[in-house]
């Protein structure tokens, strides 16, 4: 997408609708924000078909002037449709409220008022304004679950909830009294709209390319690992290379090891040999450890690690040292996923606390995860980041029971 402008859906009481966003930038000294639209009105399409059948024959709107617009009209259909981290469901909110304040609902609460703080500034909603500032909640949403946690956050949520309940409708209305939908040139849509069945046509044809290993019976060959639910994992780390078990029960991590000490091994034919007589491990209550055991006896188990369950740490700290652009979203995502899951199994609440939003280990990794372009970047230096993150390693490679 052209830089600084994004395509995003709303959800709305009409239905879910996509138009474009220019995130606050700086031009001659002042800052502005601005949506697809001209004067009052805020352009809402359909689908992306619409919008990019609008942008390549619009000559007036208030995005015009934009420093990057010069590059959306000659974006496809496909650049033009919203990904996953640019859809906002506003509409469904009461139902988002009525959940637990969890991390996944703090974070799309987020996003949501975030979005709808945006479209209320650049629109003029004071009414917006004056419901997202009756609770003192939304204000602090940016800062994860921390501030809904105990009696005091607990109260905080309620007080959330029953101004969604009772106002939210007044939110909706306003912006659908500026939504609109201009009218498009009909030959620039008919060849939107063929690029939109392509493009749509090329991802049905990706998902089902994931499935052609797929047996007669329609389920994936999961072959002896995926038939018993454990997973083989790899872990590399300045101490070295490990293999182990894992597998998750009612989606609860659970390691081969016990009391929070995970055995691990340095290498594939070590972990089977230990498989043989390793009773006394929390993945021995596993319905289907003694499949294992019994393969093992018979040395016929082949330990084969997927590559999505290999871990590696090392040159994690040094890249946080320099900032998240030279961080790999794809090695922290895994490693951060393994210390939450060893730190769930353990019953330690330290990975969650030192990785909450409102930390800045926390506000780095979600950074670097979860990219938005109204979140403001971590600034360097990045010190307590890495000491953080050290730490948070450290503690997690003590829990390793080498054999």
């Amino acid at each position: 997408m052209a830089q600084d402008i994004v395509p995003i859906e709303l959800g709305l009481t009409q239905g879910d609708v996509v138009t474009l966003w220019a995130p606050r930038w700086r031009e001659e000294g002042e800052e502005w924000e601005a949506f697809l639209g001209h004067e009052e009105d805020l352009y809402a399409f359909p689908d992306a078909a619409h919008l990019a059948a609008f942008v390549r024959k619009a000559e007036e709107h208030d995005l015009v002037d934009h420093p990057a617009w010069h590059v959306v009209p000659g974006l496809g259909v496909g650049e033009l449709s919203p990904d996953d981290n640019h859809q906002f469901d506003l509409v469904g909110v009461p139902e988002l409220v009525a959940e637990e304040p969890d991390t996944w609902v703090i974070g799309e609460l987020a996003d949501v008022v975030s979005i709808v703080r945006s479209l209320a500034d650049v629109c003029d909603l004071e009414k917006v304004h004056e419901v997202l500032d009756s609770a003192d909640g939304f204000a602090l949403l940016p800062q994860g679950t921390l501030p809904f946690t105990g009696r005091e956050g607990q109260a905080l949520w309620t007080e959330l909830a029953r101004v969604v309940a009772e106002r939210w409708d007044d939110v909706l209305d306003a912006i659908d009294g500026v939504v609109t939908t201009p009218e498009v040139d009909g030959k620039a849509l008919e060849v939107a709209q063929e690029e939109l069945a392509e493009f749509e046509a090329a991802n049905a044809a990706a998902v089902g390319a994931e499935g052609d290993d797929e047996d007669e019976d329609g389920e994936e060959p999961v072959g002896f690992w995926g038939e018993v639910g454990i997973d083989p994992i790899k872990v590399i780390t300045g101490a070295g290379e490990y293999y182990t078990l894992r597998c998750y029960l009612d989606d609860q991590p659970v390691f081969l090891g016990r009391k929070g000490r995970i055995d691990v091994f340095g290498s594939p034919r070590a972990l089977a040999r230990f498989i043989v007589e390793a009773d006394d491990n929390d993945l021995a209550e596993v319905s289907t450890w003694g499949e294992l055991v019994t393969k093992a006896t018979g040395g016929d188990l082949e330990v084969e690690v997927d590559p999505d369950n290999v871990y590696v740490f090392t040159g994690l700290d040094e890249d946080i040292a320099e900032g998240p652009d030279a961080v790999d979203p794809t090695q922290l995502d895994l490693a951060v996923e393994l210390l939450e899951d060893a730190g769930e199994w353990a019953g330690d609440d330290q990975v969650k606390v030192r990785l909450n939003g409102s930390e800045r280990l926390g506000w780095l990794v979600n950074y670097v995860l979860k990219p938005d372009p109204t979140r403001l970047a971590p600034s360097a230096p990045f010190d307590d980041e890495v000491t953080a993150w050290r730490t948070l390693v450290a503690q997690f490679e003590d829990r390793l029971r080498v054999h």
